[in-house]
């Protein structure tokens, strides 16, 4: 007889596995779901505690949460290899420090779409996007 796996538990295994793998902790990567028509989208968020500022980090869509999570391990595992790295100087608006942050993305403007992501456009700066060199 197959016992069917508890949803929550498979949800946790999952968000755990992604967290080690990334090497970010619980509070630093937020797992954002939301329900869309008969789909469930998952936004991957990262918090960066020096600048305090939010940012995402992938994006994907499944028919349940655990679908979406594994859709979002299988990411995580292969990004490297599939994406670009750029590094983003900007300044948030009242500050006087300017931010380098990193972004894996198919190209620049993916990685600004990440870093404005959930924000208005108008309480960050962009002052350059640079495409890194693959090593």
């Amino acid at each position: 007889m197959e016992s069917k796996t508890d949803v929550h538990v498979e949800s946790a295994r999952i968000q755990k596995q992604i967290e080690n793998h990334l090497g970010i902790s619980g509070s630093s990567l937020l797992f954002e779901f939301r329900q869309m028509d008969n789909n469930v989208r998952l936004d991957l968020i990262t918090v960066n505690p020096r600048h305090n500022q939010s940012f995402l980090f992938h994006t994907e869509v499944g028919f349940d949460r655990v679908d979406v999570l594994r859709k979002m391990w299988e990411y995580v595992q292969n990004y490297r290899d599939k994406e670009s790295s750029f590094t983003v100087q900007w300044m948030a608006r009242g500050d006087k420090e300017l931010n380098t942050s990193y972004f894996r993305a198919r190209n620049m403007y993916e990685a600004l779409d990440k870093l404005y992501f959930s924000r208005d456009m108008n309480t960050i700066t962009v002052f350059s996007v640079v495409m890194n060199p693959v090593s």
